[in-house]
Order: C-alpha cells, then sequence, then structure tokens
C-alpha cells in the first residue's frame, strides 16, 4: 500500500491540474517526445512572454483530475504528454503551432476551449486567427477609412452650399 504522504502529494498535483484546467481559457495537450532541454526551454520562454505556460504531469493524474471536470480525454494520454495552459484563447494554440512548425518533434494531440475538445485540423485553424491585437488594428483601419470617407462627403457638400 502507498504511503499517506505520497497520497497526499498525488490529491494536491491533482487539485492543482483541476485549478490550472479550470483557470485556462485553453489548453493544448502535445506529445513532448523527441524535444530536448534546450528546445523545450525554447517552447516554455515563448509561451510565458504570451501569458502561458506549459506544463508535464504524469499521465494517470491528468485522467484523475479530468474526470470529475467531465473532460473525456483518456485516450490522449498514452505515452509522453506536456500541456500549455493559457488565459488567452488563441495565445497557447499559436505558440505551440508555430513551434511544431520549426521542430517537427512536437506533435499536436488536442486541445480544450470553451467547454469543446478541438481537434488538430480546428487547432491548425484557430492558430491561422490573427491575434487580438492585430484585429483591433484591423477594426481601427477599417474605421479610420469610413471616417475619411465622411469627412471627404461632408467637406465636398460644404463647398457645394458654398458656392
Amino acid at each position: 500500500m502507498a504511503n499517506q504522504k505520497i497520497l497526499d502529494q498525488k490529491a494536491l498535483v491533482v487539485n492543482e491540474i483541476a485549478d490550472k484546467v479550470k483557470n485556462a481559457a485553453t489548453f493544448v495537450v502535445f506529445n513532448n517526445n523527441g524535444l530536448n532541454v534546450a528546445e523545450l526551454t525554447e517552447l516554455r520562454r515563448k509561451l510565458k512572454e504570451t501569458g502561458s505556460e506549459v506544463k508535464i504531469y504524469k499521465n494517470t493524474l491528468v485522467k484523475r483530475a479530468l474526470k470529475p471536470l467531465k473532460i473525456e480525454l483518456d485516450d490522449e494520454f498514452n505515452g509522453p504528454k506536456a500541456i500549455a495552459f493559457g488565459s488567452d484563447a488563441l495565445a497557447p494554440i499559436k505558440v505551440v503551432n508555430e513551434f511544431a512548425k520549426e521542430h517537427p518533434a512536437l506533435e499536436i494531440k488536442v486541445g480544450y476551449t470553451d467547454g469543446e475538445i478541438i481537434d488538430i485540423k480546428k487547432l491548425q485553424a484557430l492558430a491561422a486567427v490573427p491575434g487580438r491585437q492585430e484585429l483591433l488594428t484591423m477594426l481601427a483601419g477599417a474605421l479610420m477609412g469610413q471616417v475619411r470617407n465622411l469627412s471627404i462627403a461632408l467637406n465636398m457638400y460644404q463647398e457645394k452650399l458654398e458656392k
């Protein structure tokens, strides 16, 4: 029988995983087998820049943490896996997807966002969506064009009234 101290430590890890899943807008599960320490450190740094993080847990503890949350990913947790958590819905998806393009050893398995399990094809589609800052810039550009057109029309109307 396992030592009570070890069981308590495992329970703490299960609670930590459950809290991270609850508090994350998105998480991405990927195969980290084949990544060396330098590559994993680089991935951690890139994720940290976006307010995300990567964690590696024992598969059995992850399965145990996800079960009460009604997230069925038992089939995905076979072999060495890592999880990227993020408070931004797109940030971890984008970072892990870009990193996977540069490092073929990293294989994205599945993601989870907005209460939905996301397969690899949908993850890649989400990775192609521009980031928040880029979307705001596009919106501002579109609004500026409309304001410019309005000002030209008003100026033309004023000139017509002056004649």
